[in-house]
């Protein structure tokens, strides 16, 4: 079978199961199992592809059919330019969340302590580190099984980063005090950032099949009003926070109005809101002064 036919059956039989990318997952699936290229796929449609990677190419388009993300088959999601594994555990970096990266790097990273709160598969922290200079990063997480797959994220792209299993702020301790556990002293951080869980409870059920079946609530939810993190985020990171140090979180399109009131009202400045490329309301950030 040439390059060109398994690319047409298999965006037929998505188009089957109305997998809205058909085209695009086809050629990402072919490039993915058959090391086939979208440049060759076109230049080179003859190209013979061996049975084995025909026979994967299919097993990949039977998941694909159920709705399973492409990012799930292939294991990887690329995010400001660098490669990540994901799985179930895990949101899937997404584009809007470059958005919060790249109003991270606008203050100039260097040498500074950057905390990434609910940190998934780290792409926030490590694309920060990777991006900035001789700045120093922790990520926190809930699930043991995201951490898992952060710290792994960390290892393949060479980049030091400490990971740790907390209910948002509660499991950092500063480690300067012969008793750590009866130590009051907290870390301190030049910038927290954070993509927190903002759905409404009640909207999850009207979320793409992809989503809603196949990643991680934990990591969707946010309460019935999809306030409930933000507000802890916004109450608790101040003692977290040196002097002019910055909170940037992502938020959903209809959120900017009411997370800059939590942050002014706790007594932030500086409180602003960043659209993304799409022109949605997708970044509160503040300083603490």
């Amino acid at each position: 079978m040439t390059a060109r036919e398994l690319y047409d059956e298999c965006v037929t039989e998505l188009k089957k199961a109305k997998i809205a990318d058909a085209q695009s997952d086809s050629r990402l699936l072919l490039e993915y199992i058959a090391d086939v290229t979208y440049n060759e796929l076109h230049l080179h449609p003859d190209t013979l592809i061996q049975e084995r990677e025909v026979r994967a190419c299919r097993d990949a388009v039977k998941r694909r059919q159920k709705h399973i993300p492409l990012q799930h088959i292939t294991g990887i999601q690329e995010f400001m330019g660098l490669e990540f594994a994901v799985n179930e555990h895990v949101l899937i970096p997404r584009q809007d969340t470059e958005t919060l990266v790249e109003e991270a790097m606008r203050i100039g990273l260097s040498g500074l302590r950057i905390l990434d709160m609910c940190t998934g598969s780290g792409c926030i922290l490590l694309s920060l580190l990777h991006y900035s200079h001789a700045c120093e990063g922790v990520g926190v997480d809930i699930s043991d099984e995201a951490l898992e797959v952060a710290v792994g994220n960390a290892k393949r792209l060479g980049i030091a980063a400490d990971f740790i299993n907390s209910d948002l702020f509660e499991g950092l301790k500063c480690k300067d005090s012969a008793d750590v556990e009866n130590s009051d002293n907290k870390l301190k951080f030049d910038l927290i950032i954070s993509n927190p869980p903002y759905i409404p409870t009640g909207v999850i059920p009207t979320l793409m099949e992809e989503v809603r079946e196949h990643e991680p609530h934990i990591a969707l939810d946010g309460s019935d009003d999809g306030l409930a993190y933000y507000k802890r985020i916004v109450n608790e990171s101040p003692d977290f926070l040196v002097t002019g140090g910055r909170l940037m979180v992502e938020i959903g399109h209809d959120q900017g109005q009411a997370v800059s009131r939590l942050m002014t009202d706790r007594g932030y400045s500086e409180v602003s809101v960043v659209k993304d490329l799409a022109g949605y309301d997708r970044v509160v950030r503040a300083e603490w002064s």
